[in-house]
């Protein structure tokens, strides 16, 4: 396995609450796909849900190569979780177009105040 691109990140869930409660629409309608905030409304810690997501949104981006500051769109990285199963990575757009069929590998962890998340793109 060959790696393309390795990425880290971490937040504050309470940050996310905050935005989250801030600007609700916008937010949402931002960063999240309807099948993520789907999934995230029906857990009880719904918060730390998101905060994994949005953290795992920006270590894709990184493990890319682009950030998300314009090269990719939030919504056109979805993280997919059933609770059952590991988490994976689905892309459209230009995310996918720059992906390019690589193969995506994604961890996440958390406590009460942090989310984190890895991602790994294979060559």
């Amino acid at each position: 396995m060959a790696i393309y691109g390795i990425g880290i990140d971490l937040v504050r869930v309470e940050r996310i609450r905050q935005a989250m409660e801030r600007h609700p629409q916008r937010f949402r309608a931002r960063i999240f796909t309807p099948a993520e905030e789907e999934f995230c409304e029906t857990l009880a810690a719904k918060y730390l849900s998101y905060a994994a997501r949005f953290a795992a949104k920006e270590a894709f981006s990184k493990a890319l190569g682009t950030g998300l500051r314009g090269a990719i769109a939030w919504r056109e990285i979805e993280i997919r979780d059933n609770e059952r199963s590991r988490p994976t990575i689905a892309v459209t757009g230009r995310a996918a177009e720059l992906l390019a069929g690589r193969r995506v590998h994604l961890s996440l962890t958390h406590t009460d105040d942090y989310a984190a998340a890895v991602v790994v793109i294979e060559d």
